[in-house]
């Protein structure tokens, strides 16, 4: 069993009590008290903490810790405090209690720690931590750790500054020998809090709330047990993802993993913070594919890795959809496992494409046809663009680019034998229809707008392919001018409904897809 454990980091006693019905109440599976949090720390003060934690949530496992300021406490409390407070939890009967490993080579605390476990029913966990990069070599002191006192549990922990850096952990949990707690720290290691659960790691951590996290990139209980099926991650779980930079503004995760459930398929598809270019994103890949018991099945690709995408498949010498191939760039990818041995074939979709025109038929009313010599308009020469440029261009309308990289939008220009122009000349816009392919006004940043209002007038429809928030800045002038406004959220829904097909062979729940979506803006 991987426990789910909810640290309870209370700067006093009526704080821990709170934090600890909170804790209860969320659904944690095991307490870690945060000793180290406490203003006036003493051992009576502790120990009373724990007490609290016996009462209240009896039925649960408890570690104490009091971390090292060194090692990320919260407060400077002296060794010998920090010593005093771990073995009078082990008297008091505390599950665990967490050591650093670096001070547990102190002989004056190694012997005080070993007699009283020795003597007691209190296992020790012997935690490494890196805040800076990852441990030069994990595996090495993963067999230190274990070395150093029999029957100890290891923490191994690091922050990540990319994704790629996750692997070593990965790799570890899998090999490992016992029980071990590993994962990364900060966004770019998030995947490892919940794959920890498949590869059978012993301890993954969640807060009560985003208020009372411990940890750089520590995700709530909420975010784990309601949109990303904690409860039912098992070893037979197949993953998903959706790639891209930044990723935290995704609802890709809540909604194909609901779809999933309704569904009654073992899958969860993920949140991937892939950063950089080209090189980083195949190295990923990379990564992923040279790890078939991860299980990963396919992908969701956005902004900026569509392009890349495409180009990872071709050198690969995966199946390209004659659409994907057409536009450029692909939003989907599927992993299959052939039969006969361990290869994995890999092929590249696009459903933006269809899911861009059939949001923009539905809302103007007209069928593909009536794009025929529509003047448009569309921000932006990424891997959006090139999808919906591709389906304008077919169905005949006149397409002109504007983009920031004036060069960039001329390359697109030239693929789809359409025109193209610099954001300088926006305010020369006659379009009846224009779309925003660009990330401006994507949450968090959502008071810019990629078209100044001055530029727009009541006879033009306005499509926004941003999704979060529904409405932009961009809509909500368009509307105040009188425009017709098309949300990004029916484009989300019909390509993602393309993609749950791709994923799955079957069709997705629309009407879910689109609760799950409104549900979120509506808090």
């Amino acid at each position: 069993m991987t426990y789910l454990a909810v640290p309870v980091a209370p700067k006093s006693l009526n704080e821990a009590e709170e934090q600890l019905k909170a804790a209860v109440a969320v659904g944690a599976e095991m307490l870690e008290l945060r000793t180290d949090y406490l203003v006036h720390l003493s051992v009576d003060l502790a120990l009373q903490v724990v007490g609290a934690a016996r009462q209240l949530a009896s039925s649960l496992p408890i570690i104490v810790t009091c971390r090292d300021y060194h090692q990320g406490g919260a407060l400077r409390h002296s060794n010998q405090l920090r010593t005093d407070v771990l073995t009078a939890a082990v008297r008091a009967g505390a599950d665990y209690i967490d050591v650093e490993y670096d001070n547990f080579l102190s002989e004056a605390i190694r012997s005080k720690i070993a007699v009283e476990i020795s003597m007691g029913v209190t296992k020790l966990i012997l935690s490494a931590h890196n805040f800076q990069t990852k441990f030069k070599n994990i595996t090495r002191l993963y067999w230190e750790i274990v070395n150093k006192f029999n029957g100890c549990i290891p923490k191994l922990v690091y922050s990540a500054h990319h994704i790629n850096d996750c692997f070593d952990i990965l790799d570890l949990l899998r090999d490992r020998k016992g029980d071990v707690i590993a994962f990364c720290m900060d966004e770019p290691g998030f995947i490892t809090r919940v794959i920890a659960k498949k590869l059978g790691a012993f301890v993954s951590f969640a807060s009560i709330d985003e208020k009372t996290a411990t940890a750089p990139g520590q995700t709530t209980v909420n975010q784990l047990k309601k949109v990303l099926r904690w409860d039912s991650i098992n070893a037979q779980t197949q993953f998903y993802g959706v790639i891209g930079s930044p990723i935290g503004h995704s609802l890709s995760p809540a909604v194909h993993t609901a779809c999933f459930a309704e569904a009654g398929l073992n899958k969860v598809l993920l949140p991937l913070l892939v950063a950089g270019g080209q090189t980083e994103f195949s190295a990923f890949m990379d990564n992923l594919l040279s790890r078939p018991w991860l299980d990963f099945r396919g992908f969701s690709v956005t902004i900026p890795h569509k392009e890349n995408a495409l180009n990872y498949v071709k050198s690969k010498k995966g199946t390209i959809d004659p659409l994907a191939e057409k536009i450029g760039a692909t939003n989907t990818i599927i992993i299959e496992l052939r039969a006969t041995n361990d290869e994995r074939r890999i092929t590249a979709y696009n459903t933006d494409c269809p899911g861009a025109l059939d949001t923009i038929t539905a809302a103007l009313g007209i069928d593909r046809a009536g794009f025929k010599k529509m003047p448009v308009a569309v921000i932006g020469a990424g891997g959006v663009a090139r999808a919906i440029v591709a389906g304008l261009t077919e169905a005949k309308a006149n397409v002109i680019i504007y983009n920031r990289t004036v060069e960039r939008a001329k390359q697109l220009a030239h693929e789809f034998k359409c025109d193209y122009a610099g954001l300088e000349d926006l305010r020369k816009l006659k379009a009846k229809l224009v779309i925003n392919c660009t990330s401006v006004g994507m949450f968090p940043n959502v008071e810019h707008t990629p078209v100044d209002a001055k530029f727009l007038n009541k006879d033009m429809a306005v499509f926004d392919t941003i999704y979060n928030p529904a409405e932009t800045l961009l809509l909500k002038q368009a509307r105040a001018l009188g425009c017709k406004t098309v949300s990004g959220v029916d484009m989300f829904i019909n390509q993602a409904a393309g993609q749950f097909k791709l994923f799955t062979g079957q069709d997705a729940n629309i009407d879910l897809m689109r609760g799950i979506i409104y549900r979120f803006f509506s808090k």
